[in-house]
């Protein structure tokens, strides 16, 4: 089995902000398997699918972006799971413009809480991570007022193809019979929208 986390915040007022695109990228991806998050354990909503050959776990923590890790713990746990196979974390990204997506295999947190929440509680950097790009097109003055507020109307078509793209490469990911596929480690593992 493979675990699939997107990190965010529950709650209304969190559903559409860019901290919370980890959990929008869940939900694009049950909606295009055909199933709902809904089912509460590990301190998460959780679903089963397949994706390709592989069986997979769905999950958005429900413990808030910063404590994030102990549900991935108690996941990763429950379905004794090896983290440097089994496990892929998708997160917001600030550093990166919206639109763009970076994978790597493994990495320091570089400042993100839930992240770090991960690696501190499985005691490894060596987590699979999809980062999306939230920055906006102008500079952002209070980077936390930015992330916890929702997604201006303009945002949304950029929004969407950066879901579908993010769906593209956790399927390129879960098709693969090792995590990560040769074209994954040997690629820049960027995707960088062109400027107009």
């Amino acid at each position: 089995m493979k675990l699939i986390v997107g990190l965010g915040n529950p709650g209304i007022e969190y559903q559409f902000t860019p901290h919370n695109i980890g959990f929008l990228e869940i939900d694009r991806l049950a909606e295009q398997c055909g199933v709902m998050v809904d089912n509460r354990h590990c301190k998460a909503l959780t679903a089963r699918t397949r994706m390709g050959n592989e069986e997979v776990l769905l999950a958005k923590p429900e413990t808030y972006m910063n404590l994030s890790g102990v549900s991935v713990f108690e996941l990763v746990q429950k379905y004794e799971l090896d983290p440097q196979k089994d496990l892929l974390v998708i997160y917001d990204e600030l550093d990166l413009p919206l639109g763009s997506i970076r994978i790597r295999a493994r990495g320091s947190s570089a400042g993100h809480n839930g992240i770090q929440s991960i690696i501190s509680a499985l005691g490894t950097q060596e987590v699979a991570r999809i980062r999306l790009g939230i920055a906006p097109d102008h500079p952002v003055k209070d980077g936390v007022r930015y992330v916890l507020g929702q997604f201006k109307k303009s945002q949304l078509p950029k929004l969407d193809e950066l879901l579908d793209l993010g769906a593209q490469a956790v399927n390129g990911y879960s098709s693969a019979t090792r995590l990560w596929d040769r074209r994954a480690q040997s690629c820049a593992r960027e995707h960088m929208p062109r400027r107009a």
